[in-house]
């Protein structure tokens, strides 16, 4: 990926303050419950500047992306994930991609959404509408990716992705994002959480399957119940984060009664494999009679933008 820099000297500075972007994962209650927290102000304007997002665009495709990057925690060994969200509001959309390694790379279907009148609230609900989510996942060893997809109807990108796994994998999750802007509409904090409480393992039936005891269902009631309201409890993200605020304080402090443990911390990025010699070589596939053409008549240099992260080259035939 060509990284483009930031230019505005006092957003720089602002960012350079906060503590840096990273993302804990992280157990409670005995290990029934896991989740992960992300740091990701400076995440969020690399993810603007590669694509020159507008403050309508940052908020729908920024929230997107935090919640990819939540999706590492989820993997098992070396997978990538390529998530798509297809709506029919004017947003359209867009797809995001998160790969075990720790890069995340995005793209909206509408670079620019239209707007009637001007916005009152940061309620996307408006540009998302219903559509359909589908997860595209391959792992080490396949040869092809496997998919899963539900509808989706919440127009809310946290919720709809929380209903995917509900649906998925029958496992309580919960997803959370949020961006702060300044006056200027300059993204200042962002951040993201990820909680799912796992089921018990109860008894097993003659055909193997597991089975709960009424006991079990009602403590796992009473633990699900417990931890939506601590995480309903957090304050924003994206404004704690925006006024220095740390990340092991929200985990250690908001979720204290359920003896909370830190198991990782790792690095996110908003990062793309493309490169100059992958343009090249797709360039070098087109028919021989098109190349001489573009050589002839131009253009020439070609100039391709790669739509998953905003990259800008300039190739000469």
């Amino acid at each position: 990926m060509i990284k483009k820099e930031l230019t505005d000297r006092e957003l720089k500075e602002h960012l350079d303050s906060l503590h840096k972007d990273e993302m804990v994962v992280f157990v409670m209650a005995d290990g029934r419950v896991r989740g992960a927290l992300f740091h990701g102000s400076r995440f969020v304007n690399t993810m603007r500047l590669q694509h020159n997002l507008g403050i309508l665009e940052t908020m729908v495709l920024g929230q997107a992306s935090l919640c990819g990057a939540l999706l590492l925690p989820t993997m098992k060994g070396k997978e990538h994930v390529t998530w798509r969200y297809e709506v029919d509001g004017p947003a359209e959309g867009f797809s995001v991609e998160a790969d075990s390694t720790g890069w995340i790379r995005s793209y909206l279907f509408n670079d620019h959404i239209p707007v009637s009148k001007p916005l009152d609230s940061w309620d996307l609900s408006p540009f998302l509408g219903e559509g359909t989510l589908t997860m595209s996942t391959l792992r080490e060893f396949d040869k092809e990716p496997q998919m899963s997809s539900v509808s989706v109807s919440e127009k809310n990108i946290a919720k709809d992705l929380a209903w995917y796994f509900q649906q998925s994998e029958q496992i309580q999750t919960a997803f959370s994002t949020s961006i702060q802007m300044d006056l200027y509409g300059r993204v200042i904090g962002a951040g993201g959480m990820f909680l799912q409480v796992l089921p018990q393992t109860g008894g097993t039936k003659a055909d193997g399957a597991n089975t709960a005891s009424g006991a079990d269902q009602e403590e796992d009631s009473v633990l699900i119940e417990k931890v939506e309201n601590a995480f309903k409890a957090c304050p924003s993200l994206g404004k704690w984060f925006a006024e220095k605020g740390d990340i092991e304080d929200i985990v250690y402090g908001l979720f204290r009664e359920f003896n909370p443990t830190v198991a990782v911390t790792r690095n996110v990025v908003y990062d793309c494999p493309c490169t100059e010699e992958h343009f090249k070589n797709y360039l070098n596939s087109l028919p021989k009679e098109e190349l001489e053409d573009m050589k002839k008549n131009g253009p020439n240099p070609v100039e391709i933008v790669c739509r998953n992260c905003g990259s800008v080259y300039h190739i000469k035939l």
